[in-house]
């Protein structure tokens, strides 16, 4: 059994996006090398609980989270797929902060 996260606001047909659960998690540790110690903690909280319980993060916290995720997909110290994952988050979040809405994240377990 494969978990994911499936996030609202997303860039699919259905305004959504999904992530398997490993990757956000991993996602975390490149957070942890990319931006100061500082500014970690509201976005590598996010990633290292993700697929423990679902989320919904206010718009200003989304708005946050947006930027720091912009940071990490720009930098040249991580791996094209989790920037690639990053950018997409990124994305998701600023649309949610612009709307203004909930960001939601939900955790799905799909069979392998």
């Amino acid at each position: 059994m494969t978990s994911h996260i499936t996030v609202s606001h997303g860039g699919d047909f259905f305004g959504v996006d999904r992530f398997p659960t490993r990757q956000l998690r991993e996602l975390g540790q490149y957070v942890r090398c990319v931006l100061p110690a500082a500014d970690q903690p509201p976005l590598t909280r996010l990633l290292d609980t993700a697929g423990d319980t679902g989320h919904s993060i206010d718009s200003d916290q989304a708005a946050l989270l947006a930027a720091l995720l912009r940071r990490t997909a720009a930098s040249r110290h991580i791996k094209k797929p989790y920037a690639e994952a990053a950018a997409r988050l990124q994305a998701a979040a600023a649309t949610a902060a612009a709307a203004p809405e909930p960001w939601t994240w939900a955790t799905t377990d799909d069979p392998a």
